[in-house]
Order: C-alpha cells, then sequence, then structure tokens
C-alpha cells in the first residue's frame, strides 16, 4: 500500500494525484447527467457530444500537463498564468493574476458547498426525516423546517469534519480521497457491467432518431450535439486538479501523466453510464427521473439496488468534497506565494498546510450552506453557482493562451526545440475554451454577472498592492 499511497514529506505520489483528478470531476454530476443528455438528444446527439467536449479537454489536459514541465516554478492552478501574459507591464501582472485566482478561488467555494448539499441529499434516502417539511421552528417570520434544519446540520458536520482532516495534512487528507476514489471507480465499472447484461435495446429507440423538446419541436443532429456538448462540459470541471497540486508533487511528469490518466478513467465512467443508462429506463422515465441511475438499479436489482447506489453516491460524494476542500484552499495558497494574493494566506501549519486559507474558503463555504435553511436562499445560492460558471472556464482559456505564446517565443524550450505539436494543441486548446466560453454562460446576463463577481475581487486590490510595496 505504501508504493500506491506514495506519500512523504508532504509531498504525493501519481496515484493521490490521479485521485485527486477523477474524485473531483466523478462527483454529483455523474447521478443526473443520464437524464440531462436524454433531454436534449439522441443517443446518437450524446456519443458525438462526448467525442468533441473529450477530445477538446484532453486538449486542455495535454496544455496543463505540459505547462507543468516547462514552467514548474508556475503552481497552484490554470488561473496562475493569467499574470505571465503580461510580462512588460508589473501592474496588470498582478491586477490579471490576482482577479483570476480570485475569481477561481470564490467559484471553488461555491462549487464545493453544491457538492456537499447533493450529500445531504442522498443521505436523505436513508433518513427519510430529512425530507420533512414539518416546521421546527420559527424565527420572526422565517419557519425553519425539520427536514431543511437537518440538512444544514449534515452539511456543516461534513465540512467541518473535512476541515479537520485537511488540517492533519495533506497525506491523511490525500488517502482519504485516494479510498473513497477507489471505490467509486469499482462501483461504477460494475453498474456498467451489470447495465452491459441487462441493457434493453427497445428503452434506447433509434440511435440517430430526431429529437423532440419540451416545445414540441423537433431538434436536428447537429442542434443535439451542441445542446450536450453543454451538459457534458461540467462533467470534466476538476481536470486541472493535479495541476493546483503540482508544487506538492513528487514529480512533474506526474502532473501530466495523472490529469491524462484520471481524464480517460472520467471519460470511460461517464460515457458508459450516460449511454447504458438509456437502455435500461425508457426515455420518457428517464427524462423525468429525479436519480436516474438510483431507478436504473431498482429497475434492474429491485429496492436493493437502489439503496446500493444511494450508498455509492455517498462514497463519491466524500472523496469529491475531500478534494475539492483541499483544491479551493490551495487554490490562494499557492496564488500568495506567487506575489499575486494577499500575503497571509501563505501561512501554514505544521503539518505544512494552508491554515489561514483553509478556515477562511471554509468559513465562506458554511455561509453558503445556510442556503439550506430556506428555500428562498436556496434559489439564491443556485444563482450563484451559474455565475460561478465563468471563474472555472475563464483560467482554461487562459492555460491554452499562455501555452501558445510559449510557443511562440519559444520560452521554456531549448534551442532548437521542435515545438509544431504543441502549438497544434494550444491553438485547438484556445479554439475549444473559446467554445465553452461561450456555450457555457447561455446568455448575456450570466455571463456579465460572473464578470462582476469575478471583479468583485476588486475591493482587496488595494491591500495587495500595500503588501508589496512594503516588501519592495
Amino acid at each position: 500500500m505504501e508504493g500506491v499511497f506514495n506519500v512523504s514529506n508532504n509531498k504525493v505520489g501519481f496515484w493521490i494525484l490521479t485521485a485527486l483528478v477523477v474524485g473531483n470531476m466523478v462527483g454529483s454530476g455523474i447521478f443526473m447527467l443520464p437524464r440531462s443528455l436524454a433531454e436534449v438528444s439522441s443517443p446518437a446527439g450524446s456519443v458525438l457530444a462526448w467525442a468533441i467536449t473529450g477530445f477538446g479537454v484532453l486538449m486542455l489536459a495535454l496544455v496543463f500537463g505540459n505547462l507543468a514541465l516547462r514552467k514548474p516554478e508556475l503552481n497552484g492552478g490554470p488561473q496562475i498564468y493569467a499574470k505571465e501574459l503580461f510580462p512588460n507591464s508589473p501592474v496588470l501582472s498582478v491586477l490579471s493574476g490576482f482577479m483570476s485566482s480570485w475569481g477561481y478561488w470564490v467559484g471553488n467555494v461555491a462549487g464545493f458547498v453544491a457538492v456537499i448539499t447533493t450529500f445531504s441529499s442522498y443521505l436523505s434516502t436513508f433518513i427519510p426525516a430529512m425530507k420533512s417539511s414539518a416546521v421546527w421552528f420559527s424565527i420572526g417570520t422565517l419557519d425553519i423546517k425539520t427536514g431543511n434544519a437537518l440538512n444544514f446540520i449534515v452539511c456543516s458536520l461534513l465540512l467541518w469534519a473535512t476541515h479537520a482532516l485537511a488540517l492533519r495534512g495533506i497525506e491523511g487528507a490525500g488517502k482519504m480521497n485516494l479510498i473513497a476514489t477507489a471505490t467509486k471507480v469499482i462501483g461504477f465499472m460494475l453498474f456498467i457491467i451489470i447495465a452491459l447484461f441487462t441493457f434493453q435495446e427497445a428503452n434506447i429507440g433509434p440511435f440517430a432518431a430526431p429529437h423532440v423538446n419540451e416545445d414540441g419541436q423537433t431538434v436536428g443532429l447537429l442542434s443535439q450535439v451542441n445542446s450536450a456538448a453543454v451538459v457534458t462540459l461540467w462533467a470534466f470541471i476538476g481536470v486541472e486538479s493535479a495541476m493546483v497540486f503540482a508544487a506538492r508533487a513528487r514529480r512533474k511528469q506526474d502532473v501530466k501523466r495523472a490529469t491524462i490518466v484520471g481524464l480517460l478513467m472520467a471519460l470511460v465512467l461517464y460515457v458508459g453510464i450516460s449511454i447504458l443508462t438509456m437502455g435500461l429506463l425508457p426515455g420518457e422515465q428517464l427524462i423525468h427521473s429525479q436519480n436516474p441511475l438510483v431507478d436504473a438499479m431498482t429497475a434492474v436489482l429491485g429496492p436493493i439496488g437502489g439503496y446500493l447506489l444511494a450508498a455509492l453516491g455517498l462514497v463519491s460524494l466524500i472523496g469529491s468534497t475531500i478534494g475539492w476542500v483541499l483544491l479551493s484552499a490551495e487554490v490562494p495558497y499557492e496564488a500568495a506565494k506567487q506575489g499575486v494574493f494577499l500575503r497571509p494566506f501563505r501561512s501554514v501549519n505544521s503539518k505544512g498546510m494552508p491554515k489561514l486559507s483553509l478556515w477562511i474558503s471554509n468559513a465562506l463555504g458554511q455561509l453558503l450552506i445556510f442556503s439550506t435553511i430556506s428555500g428562498s436562499i436556496s434559489q439564491a445560492f443556485d444563482f450563484i453557482i451559474a455565475i460561478a460558471t465563468l471563474a472555472y472556464l475563464v483560467p482554461y482559456l487562459i492555460s491554452a493562451l499562455y501555452q501558445l505564446r510559449l510557443v511562440i517565443t519559444g520560452d521554456g524550450y531549448r534551442p532548437g526545440e521542435r515545438r509544431h505539436w504543441d502549438g497544434l494543441i494550444a491553438v485547438l486548446a484556445t479554439i475549444y475554451s473559446a467554445w465553452v466560453i461561450y456555450a457555457g454562460t447561455a446568455d448575456w446576463k450570466t455571463f456579465w454577472f460572473g464578470v462582476l463577481m469575478i471583479a468583485s475581487g476588486i475591493i482587496f486590490y488595494p491591500l495587495l498592492l500595500r503588501q508589496l510595496r512594503s516588501k519592495a
């Protein structure tokens, strides 16, 4: 087991880095993806969307891995390259690095809270009281329902238990995440095997049939692919996880290997589960299912199958919570070390963990968890998640552009070293990243609110400048 865990002196090896990639990518989304795809496309549209999205994200993964090797001194995630896009302007360099890191950090905090609240939802399968709408007590005009209060307690306990685990060091948290990720991969592979033997072709219908949307209009294959590609995009958020922890990697080569292997493992799970589930449930039932994987296993194995899938969901979400909490704290910590975030975030405890970053990130997460108390607050939180989308996607484009800059200037390459393949990959990754920003932000309102969320960090920028001047 020592070779698998491969952790020493706060450094992590290939398997733990891979587990962070797979664990963060394969979280709550995998349980709802079959329904989301069935709503917008035929099986043919879904397969083509997976092919396009998989190829685009593979280009990004190759960019991430190459940058980790070419620029090993730049750690902390894809957003950190923003400061390198303006090498001749110190002001623009610091400003872009800070704003990109700020937006990416806030987006990650909102993201791990979404994972935690989904965990609570799956736990309610075993604790029906968590769904109770009975009023427990009232505060003024606000009625606190029993189910909402229990969800708040469960979410808070999971958050701070993960916080305590993280403070004890990357070793324990990394091993726990590896165990949870291995369990979910084995569980989902068993799901795929069972689905292969129980697949009903009659449920899936014609492979390339025209799709009818909710307005009763027939949607062509190309439109289906576009809609489905936007859905599949969210499956790949987290592919950069190994890159964020590059400073803690034993070998820089492991960052690239873990990113590629983790991506391919997640792709197999996502494609297999999303396509095979279409053959386990009739189309109408799948589209209206609140828990498609649970319903699929219940249809095949009976109630015990549903409970097993719910239990697998809990394990999956615990692993994802660990990974995302670690990642959220690492982002401002590494940015502060690079001089583009507030200096106090560089502080670490005796285990080498970013203590202040963990405390502030999780305190912000706790504030967002209050969304479980009130339905109206919950709707506001859903909106925050929607506009945080831009904070995830912009760093992908920044990384691709920075890789393109290195290829053009030759920075990071030996004299005479060929770089045309890296250039082609950078161009393809740039095109894909620009497209997902356009498609993923849905409308101009979401886009501009996302920009405002990223720009909100400007109020702390003068503090950063003051610290930099005092250091000089």
